[in-house]
Order: C-alpha cells, then structure tokens, then sequence
C-alpha cells in the first residue's frame, strides 16, 4: 500500500518513520527543504518501504489515494485540502491526523463527501515516543473508509491502541477531551510536586527523584506521567534556570469551551488552562515549570530558559 505524508515535522516524520518501517511506500511532501531531506535520509535507511518526495501537492495525488495530513490545525488543513482537491480522485481517503477542532473536521467531511472523497479525523496520542512505541488513535469519519486505512492504523498504533469512535468529527472530539484531562493531570502532578518542595518540609528537601520513583510500584497515581516527572527530578530538582511560563496549542481551552457550552463543569480542566495563560503572563512558578517540562518531555514542546 502507498500512503503520502503531507507535514514532516517531529509528528509526521514518525509516522512516515512507521509506515516505512512496515514496509509502506511513502511519498512526502512539506513546505522545508530540511524535513523533505530528512524524510529521504530516514527512506535510505529502510529497505522494506520507499521514501519518495514531492515537489507539489498535485504530485501527492498522482500515485496515492490515501493521504495522511500531518500540519498545524486551521487554515493550513483548510489549505492543504483546498490545494488537494482539484486533483483528488472519488473514493480517495484523507486523514487528518493534526489537533483540529472537531467542529472543523466535520464542516471538512461534509466538503470532501461532496465531492466523493472520504475525510477521515484522526485524533493522535503518544507524542515524540509514538516514534519508536506507537501511537493512540481515536478515528472519526465514514467507516468504511476506516476499514480500508485499518492495515496502516495498526502499524501506527500500538497494539491495542486504536479504535474506531464514532461519526465524522468524533475522532477529534475525543483527542481534545484526551488533551483536556492531559491539562488537568499535569496541573495535579505540578501542583503535588510543588508543596512536597516548597510546603511544611521544605527545610528537609524531600527528594522528589526518590519520591517518584516510589510511587511508580503500586501507588494509585502512577501513570507514564508520573515516569517522566521522575526522568526530570533525575537531572534537576530546583529547576532554576527555565522559565515557568506553559505554552498551549488550544485544546485545552477548546475542551472549557466544550463543557460550559453544554452546561457540564470542568473545574479542574478550567484551572490548569488559567494556570497556562497566568504564567505566560508572569513567568510563572515552580508548579508551572513542571508542566513546562513535562510538555517537553511527551512532545518536545519547547521551554524557555531563564
């Protein structure tokens, strides 16, 4: 099976990476010269699948009837489909595997079923390690174009890690609830974290490396979260020369607006998104530099340095 890849930055290189490793034809295309040139190199490196560029979005389309986008949500998906669609054939399958809003992906299903294509949304878990380990992906779209890209989903995912979840737009409905409770999950880490440091024992300088390291076997709150923040307490507990200000890419203020617009509290989501936007203001704190890291840590999200 061939499938292009449109977007090769760290996500979309590993999904090409995946799909190469399986044995896929990838044809791929993106707006870089270096991610283009990377994406070759990583095709040289495997002999089970081919890794071949495209200069122009119309080249996508020339050999490939299912094209995985991989680009920043908004207009660049609006684009990217726009740009496609003269030289798309019916029957061809898109699947948008960014962060869009599921409002978004289903206005884009109805647009592409007009014109006889599938449009498939595909919410995408599992960070920078979904590389090497897999992802997790929730599917919304028509389903039997999720039976027919089901072989490449499970190269993708890991085992067990995939699904079909519902109708067009459910998909990225439910990868924004994920990113949601992400927020919140962090915010209770980071804020746990924060007076175990600068609470009743802050004279004592409890070691959080040995902390969570304990809480890891057994304990009601491990999770893989809870191993990264043991990774970052490895290296440096003060934390003293980053910056406590949390960058968010939407989704969680999207999962707020989700909640209050059907009357349904969110608290906790609310909070950590008020957090972000408080320490973008003032830089932050320790709890708030936690998150920054732990961003990092899943994602390669950037983080200031002080």
């Amino acid at each position: 099976m061939k499938i292009a890849v449109i977007g090769l930055g760290r996500m979309g290189q590993a999904v090409a990476y995946r799909l190469l490793n399986a044995g896929y034809d990838v044809t791929g295309f993106d707006l870089s010269e270096q991610s283009l040139s990377d994406f070759e190199k990583m095709g040289e490196a495997f002999a089970k699948g081919k890794a071949q560029r495209a200069c122009t979005l119309e080249d996508v389309t020339r050999t490939n009837r299912i094209i995985w986008l991989m680009v920043p949500a908004g207009k660049p998906v609006d684009d990217t489909i726009a740009s496609l669609m003269p030289h798309l054939k019916k029957g061809d399958i898109i699947v948008d595997g960014g962060n869009s809003h599921f409002t978004d992906s289903i206005r884009r299903a109805s647009l592409c079923d007009a014109h006889g294509i599938f449009f498939v949304d595909c919410g995408t878990s599992g960070g920078v390690h979904g590389r090497e380990n897999g992802f997790s992906l929730m599917v919304g779209g028509d389903k039997k174009a999720y039976e027919k890209i089901k072989p490449a989903l499970r190269v993708l995912a890991v085992p067990e890690g995939m699904g079909y979840v519902g109708p067009s737009g459910a998909g990225h409905y439910v990868k924004m609830i994920h990113n949601g409770i992400e927020y919140g999950m962090m915010q209770a880490y980071a804020e746990g974290f924060a007076l175990i440091k600068e609470g009743s024992f802050k004279k004592e300088n409890l070691d959080l490396a040995e902390i969570t390291r304990i809480w890891q076997h057994g304990a009601v709150i491990r999770s893989w979260l809870l191993e990264l923040a043991h990774d970052i307490f490895k290296q440096d507990q003060e934390l003293k020369d980053i910056s406590g200000e949390v960058a968010q890419l939407g989704t969680g203020q999207w999962t707020v607006d989700e909640a209050q617009k059907n009357k349904l509290p969110a608290p906790v989501i609310a909070v950590a998104v008020q957090t972000r936007k408080w320490s973008a203001q003032t830089g932050g704190n320790y709890m708030t530099k936690i998150i920054a890291l732990l961003r990092n840590k899943f994602g390669a999200h950037a983080v200031k340095k002080l």
